[in-house]
């Protein structure tokens, strides 16, 4: 369980809006679900909005009600809808938005996704002073100054589960799987699934690697009969072509047949965990009292184990690397 701060409330709010944006994540449902239920105890109407910001332009917005919420938390994916809104970037379709917020007298928006919904959320409430309270929602888990986020542990058994069912063909055939997942810019997801199932190597953004070299020392392993289990893990990363692309091209230069398995968006389906519906709730219960203890403009993030509010700009500009700990724990595991 994590420890939520004790907002003292100082103001009092009539309406305040949902929205989901982004890559849907397993473990929202269970968010909007605590939101609503607190909000109802504060006697908050909710208004819970479809499709991410591009729902908020548009006015598609939906009556929450703690009955209507009763039943969602062990659903994946998001009752709202999500998706991306690349025109929020623009200074007036925020402002249109801003009007939007107002016409429909909303007091407060709370937002749940990762970096792109969290950034409209910072600009939003820069140029209009809406409050908003953002909850990080990416399975990720790459936004700084938050140890976790909601979904990450839904994924990473979700990879998990479905490397476990490779390994079985792997060892039938004594041949080399590379598995891509999830992780564009970090290797949260990429390192924990590759101790949680003993890979042979774990290829993250945070390290350099010459893919030579790897599948050098892949294929020497391969032919002297030193596999353990023939899962080799990727974060997706941002190169172009892709890194799992370069190694397979590289493997095959040196007579090998990998065989290569992106997870995709598979990782981001399915039920959520206890663990992160737990987490899921217990941030929608504080963004509810954040707001009425007078919290504005900021994500609430989890440090050690605690529930904690966190400036929106520091988070927008700040990073998050793979600390160095886990790197070594998976060099000294694996490769």
């Amino acid at each position: 369980m994590y420890l939520a701060p004790d907002f003292e409330h100082q103001t009092s709010l009539k309406r305040i809006a949902i929205l989901t944006s982004g890559g849907e994540t397993p473990g929202m449902n269970s968010a909007i679900r605590a939101i609503v239920r607190t909000a109802a105890k504060a006697n908050i109407d909710v208004l819970g909005i479809h499709r991410g910001y591009c729902g908020l332009l548009q006015q598609d917005f939906i009556q929450l009600c703690a009955e209507s919420v009763s039943r969602i938390s062990q659903g994946g994916g998001s009752i709202l809808r999500c998706g991306s809104c690349a025109e929020f970037y623009q200074p007036q379709i925020r402002k249109l938005a801003a009007s939007v917020l107002r016409d429909h007298q909303i007091d407060a928006l709370i937002v749940i996704g990762g970096r792109g919904s969290l950034t409209g959320a910072h600009f939003l409430h820069m140029e209009s002073e809406i409050p908003v309270i953002v909850l990080p929602g990416t399975i990720d888990n790459d936004l700084p100054f938050s140890d976790d986020a909601i979904g990450f542990d839904t994924a990473v058994n979700t990879a998990v589960d479905a490397i476990d069912k490779l390994q079985d063909t792997a060892y039938s055939h004594q041949r080399l799987f590379l598995v891509e997942v999830a992780g564009s810019s970090s290797g949260f997801v990429a390192a924990q699934v590759g101790i949680a199932v003993g890979a042979e190597m774990v290829i993250v953004p945070e390290r350099a690697v010459h893919m030579d070299e790897v599948a050098g020392e892949l294929s020497e392993k391969h032919r002297s009969g030193d596999l353990a289990n023939g899962m080799v893990i990727l974060a997706e990363g941002s190169a172009e072509p892709k890194l799992i692309r370069n190694l397979a091209s590289a493997l095959k230069a040196k007579d090998e047949d990998p065989r290569i398995c992106v997870l995709g968006h598979i990782q981001r389906g399915g039920a959520p965990t206890a663990h992160d519906r737990t987490l899921a709730a217990t941030l929608g219960n504080s963004a509810v009292h954040a707001l009425l203890g007078g919290e504005t403009h900021c994500m609430l993030g989890v440090q050690k184990g605690a529930i904690i509010p966190v400036d929106l700009k520091s988070v927008t500009l700040g990073t998050k690397p793979l600390p160095r700990a886990v790197i070594r724990l998976v060099e000294e595991t694996g490769r």
